[in-house]
């Protein structure tokens, strides 16, 4: 079970015996699919009931009576017209529905553009009275199932389509041993208290609400304010790297999308276009096209390239409802992006640049951990295949210039590109996708860009996307649960909180909040008629970093009671020295 591969066989086994275990449990149950995932399995279920979390420990107790059976996983290839038979016999709808699209397709995917051969015969697994259509492998038996642990459950539309009939999921995770699967419950639980939703409720820094939409995040004054020291610090550091900042529409015409062939490759995830004075527009899914159209306004030359422009762009792309998630999955947001053109005699150093840039700003946020991959050309592409080697080989002459490590993603580049992805890596392990660079021969192609050479012929630029910290709302969703919510002093909306002990002590929070703001510290005066115990508890929750106190020997303003964020032990400093600590602990990162 060390080999993933192994592993991964394991863990499909165990979704096997999960549901083996569900249909002793519920005879009626019809099954979907049970495919692994990270860490473990899923199942998904129409039952006569509606399952509750107290039911997980009963199917999980049945699971572990058949794992102790020593039940074989009987493989067995038939012929289609058999399996059908033999599903229609046991009731089984959607093995039914599988069964006939390999009979059409020759596959069971939803969405195929490619030409599949029908097959003629099919895969079954048998275990107990258990019979699954699966091409396997599994285990030879059901001793060879490993720890295990069911863990929640949850609704999902079968195929993922919001019109098809809603079925009950149940997850598990499964490991080699009692010991990793404890370490990774432990992992999780920790997970849970960081759960960047959970916190956003606690510190007040967003909502989603029904009414708005799903996916549509609303930020608060203190989540707004997080979301402006973020952007500020981005603006500065382009304005720094030589970049221009440009600001483009929320909608275009459809005809853009078309040139750029974003509605022939990426409709998908586009939404339905809108209808103004007989023209069709879109939302933006992207910005890319309208900084083509900017760099078009104008006869450009070599000795302007090249040109580095920079937008925080708010864009919007169609997520299925059942994969949203609080604001790492959303359907609208706000991309850290920016475009580079270039001739081909600058783009190995812009690739450089650029991919340098992006590991400082991680660096900055506290994201020292990371891997890189070179994710290449995907089975849908525009582009010639010379054009696409080109592009490919100059982001690989940049990683082993830079003396980076990196893995081969295959085929994970965008129908446009290939690009160079970098996933941090937070407190908890956990990666997550954020710098990416893509080289862009083909839209400059399709735009017909040109630029003046020195021999004053027109020649094609080179287009360079890239996103440093991706959306900037799953950054932040990232950043939280990072941190726990215990943001760097230089990022947390609240620095400073002053808790005046009665209502004679206000006059006097208020006046060294004056003071301390100043400084550019942002802080809160709170002068709400509380007890003084609960203050601090309410500013503790809010993981504000520092907590004053003020009270009758605080009012003369020779000394305060410092409460610090984390440690138990209140400290009495003087006003310069608490000022000087702070401001030193912000400068660090500027």
């Amino acid at each position: 079970m060390k080999n993933e591969k192994n592993l991964e066989i394991m863990r499909h086994s165990t979704a096997h015996v999960m549901a083996a275990a569900v249909l002793e449990l519920y005879p009626q149950a019809k099954f979907g699919i049970g495919p692994t995932i990270a860490n473990g399995f899923y199942y998904d279920f129409e039952l006569p009931k509606n399952l509750t979390p107290q039911d997980l420990p009963k199917i999980e107790k049945k699971v572990g009576q058949i794992v102790k059976r020593n039940l074989k996983f009987e493989k067995k290839i038939i012929n289609l017209n058999e399996a059908i038979k033999l599903f229609k016999k046991l009731d089984q709808p959607y093995k039914l529905e599988l069964l006939k699209d390999i009979k059409t397709k020759g596959t069971t995917k939803i969405d195929t553009k490619y030409k599949i051969s029908a097959r003629q015969q099919v895969t079954i697994y048998k275990l107990g009275n258990f019979v699954d259509l699966c091409r396997g492998p599994h285990v030879k038996s059901t001793r060879d199932i490993g720890a295990f642990k069911l863990t929640k459950i949850a609704g999902a539309y079968w195929r993922g389509d919001e019109k098809n009939k809603m079925l009950q999921r149940i997850y598990g995770v499964a490991f080699a041993s009692k010991e990793e699967l404890n370490k990774f419950l432990k992992l999780q639980e920790e997970a849970e208290k960081r759960d960047h939703r959970k916190l956003g409720r606690d510190l007040d820094l967003f909502s989603i609400d029904k009414e708005v939409g799903a996916g549509l995040p609303l930020w608060h004054p203190k989540g707004a304010m997080l979301r402006q020291i973020i952007e500020d610090f981005w603006t500065k550091e382009h304005l720094k790297n030589g970049y221009q900042l440009v600001r483009t529409p929320h909608i275009g015409n459809l005809s853009l999308w078309k040139t750029s062939g974003h509605w022939q490759f990426y409709r998908e995830n586009m939404y339905a276009p809108i209808k103004i004075e007989e023209e069709q527009y879109l939302l933006k899914p992207m910005n890319c096209p309208f900084h083509v159209k900017i760099y078009q306004q104008a006869l450009r030359s070599w000795r302007d390239l090249p040109f580095r422009w920079a937008e925080l762009g708010t864009v919007y792309r169609f997520e299925r409802s059942g994969t949203l998630h609080g604001l790492v999955r959303v359907r609208g947001f706000t991309q850290d992006d920016a475009h580079t053109f270039c001739t081909p005699g600058q783009l190995n150093q812009e690739i450089e640049k650029t991919i340098r840039f992006g590991i400082k700003m991680l660096k900055t946020f506290g994201f020292k951990d990371y891997e890189i991959c070179l994710a290449t050309r995907p089975k849908k592409y525009v582009g010639s295949l010379k054009v696409w080697e080109k592009a490919t080989n100059a982001l690989e002459r940049a990683l082993k210039k830079l003396k980076l490590s990196y893995q081969i993603d295959p085929q994970g580049g965008v129908f446009y590109g290939p690009k160079v992805d970098i996933k941090i890596k937070d407190s908890l392990g956990r990666s997550w996708q954020c710098t990416t660079v893509q080289v862009d021969f083909n839209m400059p192609e399709r735009f017909k860009m040109t630029y003046i050479d020195t021999k004053g012929k027109k020649q094609r630029p080179i287009m360079i996307h890239r996103a440093l910290l991706g959306s900037i709302e799953r950054f932040i969703g990232v950043l939280l649960e990072h941190y726990g919510g215990a943001l760097p002093v230089w990022l947390t909306p609240v620095q400073v909180y002053i808790a005046p002990v009665g209502k004679r002590h206000r006059s006097a929070s208020r006046k060294l909040a004056k003071e301390l703001e100043e400084y550019n510290l942002r802080c809160w005066a709170d002068d709400l008629n509380e007890t003084i115990g609960y203050k601090v508890r309410k500013a503790e929750k809010q993981k504000i970093p520092y907590i004053l106190v003020i009270g009758d020997k605080e009012m003369s303003g020779k000394s305060l009671n410092v409460r610090i964020r984390g440690q138990k032990k209140i400290q009495r400093m003087t006003k310069k020295k608490f000022i000087d600590r702070i401001i030193k602990e912000v400068n660090k990162y500027k």
